[in-house]
């Protein structure tokens, strides 16, 4: 989804009003009931929240120009690697085996045996590499952990946002 992005694909970005920003904030904190006691440092209430409108569907919600969040069309709020570093535990985990770490890096998306071997792990959403600490990237599950398992062929997460792509070297957006 990321892979090219780039500066240039934000074709607006708006200041949203208070009610606006109070529904974002809430259904962040609904949706990653995890980030509660760090939520105001992360969306200030003072601070203008501009929400970015790109290409594909794709919003960013931006804090001093730096991207927090992204969704999909109406879809949930996502965090990008650089805030889910900052926060580790907000979203459940899954773990590909090291086989599968350069492919995932490239983009693609993540197949079940990468997670069924022994050395993944099946848990849900944030995508970490086998023997490291932190995320290398963020996707939906396409099914179930035991879909996953039982199943063991075809895609088992769509790989939405991973290192080093467009949206991970976007720092802030100018």
């Amino acid at each position: 989804m990321f892979k090219k992005f780039s500066g240039e694909d934000v074709s607006a970005q708006n200041q949203v009003k208070a009610s606006v920003q109070r529904k974002i904030r809430q259904s962040i904190a609904e949706e990653y009931p995890g980030l509660e006691p760090v939520l105001d440092d992360i969306l200030p209430k003072k601070s203008p929240l501009i929400v970015a409108k790109c290409q594909n569907h794709l919003n960013l919600v931006l804090v001093n120009n730096v991207p927090l969040f992204f969704s999909v069309r109406d879809g949930p709020y996502m965090p990008t690697l650089r805030l889910l570093h900052q926060y580790p535990n907000i979203m459940k985990k899954l773990q590909v085996d090291r086989g599968a770490i350069r492919f995932v890096l490239a983009g693609a998306n993540i197949m079940c045996p990468g997670l069924t071997s022994p050395g993944g792990v099946l848990d849900e959403d944030a995508i970490m590499a086998e023997g490291k600490q932190h995320a290398l990237a963020i996707g939906f599950t396409k099914m179930s952990a035991k879909d996953i398992k039982a199943i063991n062929k075809g895609i088992g997460v769509d790989n939405l946002h991973y290192l080093n792509d467009g949206l991970w070297k976007m720092e802030k957006l100018d």
